[in-house]
């Protein structure tokens, strides 16, 4: 049988729905342009090996991730980050805080899918500038004694920017996936699994257990190529609980249910709360209620917390994205709503006082 290689344009199998495709520069320009140096390693490296015996329950702080829902202005962060420092400085026996510092936003439909992907807030979507001012914010807070946390959503971003972050997120969107769970397994820092967006614990507990383990997938090397990658697992996992449309997770009973449930599955029974989203019932003014919880729950020798996930910002609540940039309120979330750093200290010094009694 003969085939035929004439074919006519409408019978076209491919890029129908594509209609641009631009160069993205590989991993390696960019950590020659910001590249890791000495003071930076040491921070990250210090910082896992904290949030690592905070697992173990070798260390007796409480690990606290805190920043804005979104970074959208890098000016913005910077000045957080200089506010938290001391709130870092002054908590440090007590209290492990790392910034919270998210570049990419998972989206339920459309919407602004963070720094990374369109830095200039325009629909304009330079995403190697994204990913240079990503680098360099995070170098700038390493200089400041700042670690930082984000959650890695495209498989591709860990390559650019994962050798200086101290702690990762899976989201609740994507702690079923494969790839994330495949990505997560290579990963060289502590991850938390956030609870399905339903509530349910049993994704998480799964993604923990097959994230532990080898894996071998595709993705792209240091220089760009797309390539054939090889994990050994990543076994400092632990599950993060966020609520669900099922309502709240962050009270006593649902907590020693949870860890119940971590222990039969053979994983470690420490977890973390998010204060925010389905536990706040998605009211940034509720994270305090949320805190205070759980800080009495750790002061009557709860065991099983870890720590917690706050978002705050330098003003509370959030605005709508405006075109016209100059119209933005500095400090202030153009995603989820936040608390302002006058809570964030209350908040602070509400753990650190449970922890050190």
């Amino acid at each position: 049988m003969v085939f035929s290689t004439d074919f006519d344009v409408t019978d076209q199998t491919s890029d129908l729905h594509i209609v641009e495709t631009r160069p993205l520069l590989p991993p390696s320009a960019l950590h020659r342009d910001f590249p890791l140096d000495k003071k930076s390693a040491a921070v990250v490296a210090k910082t896992r090996k904290v949030i690592q015996s905070i697992l173990a329950a070798e260390d007796s702080r409480m690990l606290v991730i805190v920043g804005p829902c979104s970074v959208h202005d890098t000016d913005a962060a910077k000045e957080y980050a200089n506010q938290l420092k001391e709130l870092r400085d002054r908590f440090s026996e007590k209290l492990e805080i790392v910034m919270r510092v998210y570049f990419e936003k998972p989206r339920t439909t459309t919407g602004w899918k963070g720094l990374i992907n369109d830095p200039h807030l325009d629909g304009s979507y330079d995403i190697n500038t994204g990913l240079r001012r990503a680098r360099s914010l995070l170098l700038d807070l390493a200089h400041l004694d700042i670690p930082t946390a984000t959650e890695l959503l495209d498989p591709v971003v860990p390559q650019y920017i994962a050798d200086l972050i101290s702690w990762t997120a899976i989201g609740a969107r994507t702690t079923e996936s494969q790839t994330h769970r495949e990505m997560a397994s290579g990963l060289s820092m502590p991850i938390g699994y956030k609870n399905g967006t339903d509530g349910t614990i049993d994704i998480a507990i799964n993604a923990m257990k097959a994230a532990s383990k080898p894996h071998h997938f595709l993705g792209i090397n240091h220089e760009g190529y797309a390539s054939i990658i090889s994990t050994t697992g990543n076994p400092d996992g632990h599950l993060v609980l966020r609520g669900g449309s099922s309502g709240s997770n962050y009270d006593s009973e649902s907590i020693q249910q949870v860890a119940q449930q971590l222990s039969d599955s053979g994983s470690k029974d420490r977890v973390m709360v998010d204060c925010s989203h389905g536990n706040s019932n998605k009211d940034y003014r509720r994270q305090s209620e949320v805190l205070r919880e759980v800080a009495s729950q750790v002061k009557n020798g709860s065991s099983h917390i870890m720590g917690v996930m706050i978002e705050s910002h330098l003003v509370e609540g959030n605005q709508k994205l405006n075109k016209d940039l100059s119209k933005l309120t500095f400090g202030q979330s153009i995603t989820d709503a936040c608390i302002d750093m006058a809570t964030t200290r209350m908040l602070c010094e509400q753990l650190a006082d449970v922890v050190r009694s």
